[in-house]
């Protein structure tokens, strides 16, 4: 029997979707062209930061909703998967530059100490209604919770192909198998474009982080500035990104770049400076021409995107798979996708034509 839907790519978008689209009574499978939730969900630091000032303005309707969306949408995955999220509501310190807008009262000094003494300022610092979790853990909760609800799951199936049989039907194509559908929706994050008939233009934003045990030094709080910042783990790890790197499709590691991010998180916990680093990793994360997701109808008939979340694919999880499933639907989605759409390349590109 073949399935309703075929989502190609199993990052916490696709996962996130499928498990929308089960719930509204589709067949789903997942396609992924490696091992499910192991590129940039499995990078990623977690941040559920809705209220970034610097977030484009087009975004903050849907950041401001998912993260309303957020705490039913953990503890369901927690109940379905019987996984851990890593969830925390403590909240991030946020330590702005000399002569910086800030929407918040700056913290005293007395209550910086309390909350986190090992910083190196007391003044600037704004206690910022963030929540943060662990996307490794995250993904690993949504994929467990999409297989126990009947989602088939296919790893090393990457989709090189989408096309129309002569029966009118969707086929599409791997390397392994040949599969046919009603409806496709192509989440491959930062390969979306890689999908021969999707004509996607998502392109790579190469992030590279580390993480460090300073037993010296715990963290309870996540700790940004405009050049870094470091978010604690449960486990004792303490996170510290993030790169944005135009380099195509690079992974590599450079301990240059590492040392940088380690001294720069040095300098405002000192304490972190005598950490041991315990990894280093780059991730891809989905960008695009305009750094907005792309979401909505595809090229051909009874396919879809959604894809080119950027920095915000953890965040915007539970919000893209609610619209993209309304929208899927033929319903109106209850925040408009329509600046997401990715008809808008289509006209950028035959504007600059006439």
């Amino acid at each position: 029997m073949n399935p309703d839907v075929i989502i190609a790519g199993g990052g916490i978008i696709g996962l996130s979707l499928a498990l929308e689209l089960r719930r509204a009574g589709a067949a789903v499978v997942i396609l992924d062209r490696g091992e499910p939730g192991r590129e940039a969900s499995y990078a990623a630091a977690g941040m559920l930061a809705a209220g970034d000032a610097d977030l484009h303005p087009a975004l903050r309707p849907l950041a401001g909703a998912a993260a309303q969306m957020y705490p039913a949408f953990v503890q369901q995955l927690e109940l379905l998967s019987e996984v851990e999220t890593g969830m925390s509501r403590l909240g991030a310190l946020y330590i702005a530059e000399e002569n910086e807008a800030c929407a918040s009262v700056p913290l005293s000094a007395r209550e910086v100490q309390d909350l986190e003494p090992g910083l190196a300022r007391q003044d600037g610092v704004h206690l910022l209604e963030e929540t943060c979790v662990d996307p490794r853990m995250l993904t690993q909760a949504a994929l467990a919770a999409a297989k126990r609800s009947g989602v088939v799951v296919h790893h090393d199936s990457q989709v090189q192909q989408v096309r129309f049989d002569d029966g009118h039907q969707l086929v599409v194509c791997t390397e392994r198998a040949t599969h046919t559908t009603a409806n496709f929706v192509n989440c491959c994050g930062a390969w979306s474009g890689e999908v021969l008939g999707s004509a996607v233009p998502a392109r790579p934003r190469k992030g590279q982080m580390l993480s460090v045990i300073a037993p010296e030094c715990p963290l309870q709080h996540v700790v940004r500035s405009r050049e870094v910042y470091l978010v604690p783990r449960t486990d004792g790890r303490i996170l510290i990104g993030a790169t944005v790197e135009d380099v195509g499709f690079d992974k590599t590691v450079e301990p240059a770049t590492i040392q940088c991010l380690h001294q720069s998180a040095a300098n405002l916990v000192p304490g972190i400076g005598e950490g041991r680093i315990l990894e280093a990793w780059a991730g891809l994360r989905p960008g695009s021409p305009d750094d907005l997701p792309i979401m909505g109808a595809g090229r051909l008939p009874g396919t879809f995107v959604s894809t080119g979340h950027f920095r915000n694919g953890i965040l915007l999880a539970p919000i893209s798979a609610l619209l993209m499933s309304q929208f899927m639907q033929g319903k109106k989605p209850d925040v408009d996708i329509q600046a997401f759409s990715p008809a808008r390349f289509l006209k950028q590109k035959q504007s600059r034509i006439s």
